[in-house]
């Protein structure tokens, strides 16, 4: 199945683990209510909507158990959220051929843990997923480059997601999480993660948020060796469309370094977003080799050389 297209950001949130995150959180969804989206949840529904030739890779929801709960707890619930991830790829393989794993922040040996028993040699968990800020702290807070490094020596990706700062009265789902990935990016390239950690693999969401727009300002402000650095990043093409913003990725970030990503089931009532990216993708200048490489062949070139179990 190496040529079916690859989804590398395709959101769930699986019902075990749903149910146990609103034992200890009864209205955690009150403020959240694109969590409630039945295809999230009801898998079986999901997977009727997913077209023929089509994969995901997929990751839960910004619902993030140390948000809600003790170290202890949000390392219990990471560890069950990861089990039922994986057995969601046991069970539909040819839909769901990975999945990323959770990481409970509040607790970094626990998920250092995670990653060495859940994660290091699984064929059927990619990686983790990390938000751009976590506990009212920047992704880059130094408790958390342990992080970086144990996912870097494995050689597996880290998947970047954006949330809100919570100090910031106006946020809003339009442009506050682009802002708050841009500067995710920006402190992981400040903070020298890809000069110490050269194996480090990074997927962006939202196909780099500000980063292509704006190159040229990094270029002429922090000058040529960081501008180099954010082209180590890799970036989906979540925009909702736009073949011209697609476009600007790839000639920033380059071919190869660009993924097929939709933000799936949400972005675009009622199913997602899917079609519509395919569709903008297929309107760029992009040759149908290059297409290719975004649609499935970069993720399998990503996971060449990753120690999978049996």
């Amino acid at each position: 199945m190496q040529n079916e297209i690859i989804d590398v950001f395709a959101h769930v949130l699986p019902p075990k683990f749903l149910k146990q995150m609103l034992q200890i959180a009864p209205h955690a969804l009150d403020t959240a209510e694109w969590m409630k989206n039945p295809l999230l949840s009801d898998i079986p529904k999901r997977i009727a909507t997913i077209e023929p030739g089509h994969q995901e890779i997929i990751s839960n929801v910004n619902l993030n158990p140390e948000d809600f709960g003790s170290a202890s707890q949000a390392a219990d619930l990471c560890y069950q959220a990861n089990e039922e991830l994986a057995q969601l790829v046991q069970k539909y393989p040819q839909t769901f051929p990975a999945a990323v794993a959770m990481v409970p922040m509040n607790n970094i040996p626990a998920a250092l843990k995670i990653i060495d028993t859940q994660v290091a040699s699984s064929s059927k968990l990619a990686g983790i997923q990390l938000f751009t800020r976590a506990l009212n702290q920047s992704i880059t807070s130094p408790e958390y480059e342990p992080l970086f490094a144990k996912m870097a020596t494995l050689g597996k990706p880290i998947w970047l997601h954006p949330i809100f700062d919570e100090r910031k009265p106006d946020n809003n789902l339009t442009f506050s999480w682009e802002y708050e990935q841009t500067l995710a990016m920006d402190a992981i390239v400040a903070q020298g993660y890809f000069d110490r950690y050269p194996q480090l693999k990074i997927i962006v969401h939202h196909a780099g948020a500000m980063v292509p727009y704006f190159s040229e300002r990094i270029f002429h402000i922090q000058g040529p060796e960081k501008y180099q650095a954010f082209k180590k990043f890799y970036v989906d093409t979540a925009l909702l469309g736009n073949p011209s913003a697609i476009q600007l990725a790839v000639d920033f970030f380059g071919v190869d370094h660009v993924l097929f990503g939709t933000d799936t089931p949400l972005g675009i009532p009622p199913i997602g977003p899917t079609k519509v990216i395919q569709q903008a993708i297929a309107a760029t200048e992009l040759s149908q080799l290059q297409q290719q490489q975004i649609l499935f062949e970069n993720w399998h070139t990503i996971q060449k050389g990753v120690k999978k179990d049996e």
